[in-house]
């Protein structure tokens, strides 16, 4: 306790330098404790079950001839069909269970409160596997989804309880609407538990037998070659996942050889050999099923890197601080030692400051890291943010604590060894109270200096890669125009709409919209542009030679009539869409300039048919459009098919667009009250502007260009203070010196040019390491950058300049201070 009042008392005599290095701990370890919250959240957490690390993740890989349909739970290699899911929960495998799920859009109504959001499907033995108790009633079991389509029952997800429903434990036994089916309410899920996928938050949970139900249109329960469900299990106690793959597989491919290879039409031989091949994979499941893990892992390990440095810099400007400090109280130390203190007291006094100053940094990072988070929550996604948890927990309270602690030992450590070396008492009496700096100090200092310099270098050149790729992000041709244009969703299939009933509702929405005042162009689409969305389907082109293994695939949309004039994108023959486009009416389509070249059509492509699969080529081809994107920015446009909405006689969602002559905020505000004019319990999903889509679809860019940016800029100028103080702490060490310099004939210019000589070769040394750990972190991150590559000559070069500037200007007033020193002061100085 004596150590610690003493630590305070000796800190705040000099509060400058305290709160600056207060300051710089809180920058460093609050950037640090923000990104690992996210670390967390996505690659750390395990799901809130029992025993997580009896988990496992089956996967299906291998060649799926059928139809693949996929989520945020991961890709299609996961996917089974649910028959193959069957056979497996059925079998004698020694797991300890075995389950199934799949998310589904779905739109909730309760006591007149209608809301869209996600719910999922899943088996009777889910939670059972899981290990999950509920907060409210029951889960469901084994009992709950034996019998396709007849469990209409329903558990609640805990935070849609609890934040619209108040919590209330009078809705058990009470119906709730799930896309217009009535279920009723058995339970409610355990507080913390959002599901086994990472990004999604379920209102409701419902059988995976409902699945007809909740999807208007579904009928794939019975067809093996319908890949829809994604699959995990628990291992039994003292099993392996080795012995885990190997029990599946006995029974996985038998079935594959002989079940489901002779319903297999159309592969060649290779292929049929490669679906033949096809095994479980098994990998761990303590975190759930989500491909968000894998997309995350190399931006946030990227960000966690820079975030680090950016620490470590504060961390060396901190031991610089204690080590000049440490020189000032020389006489101090030597005077303890003298009178009888031992070193490992003297130690453990100036490492309880070091501490102290560490522990008040941590907990000014505590600010530091809410802000941050809040910064990155507005760089994200509304979804995407809603769907995390950007908050202080306890966990990144701990690693900030921990952190703490860990910086106050590795920057307190030297200046403490130094200030208590054996040789203090011998040095101090040399130099006859002169509190000379010794060589092997002022090397250290030199040392971390050149290491801020090398890591800033590394920083800022990875910041100008992430803005390069930004800049041409931003200057990628969506081949559409996307100022003054608004979107939004309707799926009021999911309200108990049959398709006539949202067909009619779709016609009336369109006029309703083209009425409103500003308004230039209203259209609709099945497909969401720019929206990750992906729907694609073989297809039969005339002329176009089709074998077993020919990539005859092609993305399509389903489109209003005045699609292409709306969105800004170019006809470039033939005719566009119109109302007459309906069903009843010859099948038509257009084509965008990718499809016309995969299949040979050339501009010529009016005029000739195509179908979809191996049918008859009943399609026939009006128009060609340029290109334009589909579903992400930086993806190159795929070969595309657009076909009317209104020749589809069972559409049930839509997403608009909606184009205005002048501000769009007005008709943005405007709506949702159109909408609820024609139907007020019908949820609209995602109403922004077209321009507001198209930054979210680069989000990650963005999000990674700002805050590797932000965290080069505070490096940068950590380096520059850290650099400032060294030399103006090593020129007042030489005031003797330099008035002898002078005395003896040396010039101003020649006194700067010896500062500014030493800021040369500290910047010459560590730009040139910081030069390679920037080209090895760019080879890292060449899978984040767009159109550049990680070793741009014209970045390294401008974060060279950028970096001298700042050094030189941090070493040019120092420099300046000794060019102006006078003589007869100078030799009079101690």
């Amino acid at each position: 306790m004596r150590d610690l009042r003493l630590a305070f008392r000796t800190l705040f005599k000099t509060p400058f330098v305290t709160v600056i290095a207060i300051l710089s701990l809180a920058l460093g370890i609050g950037a640090n404790a923000a990104i690992f919250s996210l670390f967390d959240e996505m690659l750390l957490r395990p799901l809130p079950a029992a025993d997580p690390q009896a988990l496992i993740n089956l996967g299906a890989p291998g060649v799926k001839p059928g139809s693949q349909t996929c989520n945020q739970a991961g890709d299609c290699d996961a996917v089974f069909s649910y028959p193959m899911y069957r056979d497996l929960e059925r079998a004698k495998t020694g797991l300890a269970g075995l389950a199934a799920h799949r998310i589904f859009g779905s739109n909730v109504a309760f006591e007149g409160q209608t809301l869209n959001g996600e719910g999922m499907l899943v088996s009777g033995s889910y939670f059972p596997t899981l290990g999950v108790r509920p907060a409210l009633g029951r889960l469901f079991g084994p009992g709950d989804d034996q019998t396709i389509g007849a469990h209409p029952v329903a558990v609640l997800g805990h935070s849609f309880w609890e934040t619209r429903l108040g919590a209330s434990p009078d809705v058990l036994d009470r119906t709730i609407i799930v896309n217009g089916q009535s279920l009723t309410i058995i339970g409610v899920a355990p507080r913390g538990f959002e599901g086994t996928t990472l990004g999604a938050r379920p209102l409701v949970y419902v059988p995976l037998t409902m699945r007809g139900a909740m999807v208007p249109g579904f009928n794939g329960f019975d067809n093996r070659r319908a890949y829809w469900v994604y699959v995990f299990a628990r291992l039994a106690p003292g099993m392996t996942q080795e012995q885990a793959a190997t029990a599946l597989n006995a029974v996985y491919r038998p079935i594959i050889t002989e079940v489901e290879a002779p319903l297999q039409e159309g592969l060649s031989e290779q292929r049929m050999a490669e679906f033949r091949e096809r095994q479980v994979s098994v990998e761990d499941g303590w975190r759930g099923q989500s491909s968000v893990h894998e997309e995350a892992r190399t931006p946030l390990l990227l960000l966690f890197a820079t975030a680090g440095i950016v620490l470590l810099i504060a961390c060396a400007n901190i031991a610089n601080l204690l080590l000049a400090r440490g020189a000032n109280r020389g006489m101090e130390m030597a005077v303890r030692l003298s009178l009888g203190a031992s070193r490992r007291q003297v130690l453990a006094q100036l490492l309880t400051e070091s501490l102290v100053l560490a522990v008040l940094g941590g907990i000014a990072s505590l600010l530091v890291a809410h802000w941050t988070l809040r910064g990155i929550a507005a760089l994200l996604p509304p979804e995407a943010a809603a769907s995390l948890a950007l908050n202080l927990r306890w966990s990144v309270v701990l690693f900030a604590g921990a952190l703490s602690i860990g910086t106050g030992l590795l920057f307190g450590m030297f200046p403490a060894l130094h200030s208590t070396r054996a040789d203090l008492l011998t040095t101090i009496r040399s130099s006859a109270g002169n509190l000379t700096v010794t060589r092997g100090a002022a090397r250290f200092r030199a040392a971390l200096v050149t290491s801020q310099i090398a890591l800033s270098m590394a920083l800022l050149i990875v910041a100008g890669l992430f803005l390069r790729s930004l800049v041409n992000v931003a200057r990628v041709d969506l081949g559409l125009e996307t100022d003054n244009v608004i979107t939004f969703a309707l799926s009021p299939e999911l309200n108990g709409y049959a398709p006539g009933k949202s067909r009619v509702f779709f016609e009336r929405l369109e006029e309703e919209l083209a009425a409103m005042p500003g308004v230039t162009g209203v259209t609709a689409a099945l497909i969401p542009v720019l929206a990750g969305n992906n729907w694609a389907n073989d297809v039969s082109v005339e002329g176009f030679e089709r074998t077993p293994d020919t990539d005859a695939n092609a993305n399509f949309n389903e489109v209003g009539s005045d699609y292409f004039r709306t969105l800004g994108i170019p006809l470039l023959a033939g005719r566009a869409f119109t109302r007459a486009d309906a069903v009843g009416t010859e099948e038509v389509a257009i084509v965008n300039e990718a499809f016309a070249r995969k299949f040979g059509l050339g501009r010529e492509a009016v005029g000739k048919r195509m179908s979809l699969g191996d049918d008859e080529l009943d399609i026939q081809i009006v128009g060609l459009v340029r290109d334009a994107k589909y579903s992400e920015v930086k993806d190159a446009v795929p070969p595309l098919f657009f076909i009317p909405w209104r020749q589809d006689s069972t559409v049930g969602s839509m997403a608009f667009y909606v184009r205005v002559a002048g501000a769009d905020a007005p008709v943005l505000r405007q709506v949702p009250r159109v909408v609820a004019r024609l139907d007020p319990n019908l949820p609209i999903e995602n109403l922004k502007t077209l321009n507001q889509q198209a930054r979210e679809n680069v989000f990650m860019d963005r999000m990674i260009s700002t805050l590797s940016a932000s965290f080069a800029s505070l490096a940068t100028l950590l380096a520059a203070i850290g650099l400032y103080g060294v030399l103006a702490y090593t020129v007042a060490r030489r005031t003797r010196e330099i008035g002898v310099r002078m005395a003896i004939g040396a010039s101003g210019r020649q006194l700067r040019g010896m500062v500014l000589g030493q800021v040369g070769r500290m910047l010459l040394v560590g730009g040139v390491i910081g030069i390679a750990a920037a080209l090895a972190l760019g080879k890292a991150a060449s899978s984040l950058l767009f159109g550049i590559q990680g070793r741009d000559p014209l970045v390294i070069v401008g974060a060279a300049i950028l970096l001298g500037a700042f050094a030189f200007g941090a070493g040019y007033i120092p420099a300046l201070r000794a060019s102006r020193v006078e003589p007869m002061k100078a030799l009079r100085y101690e």
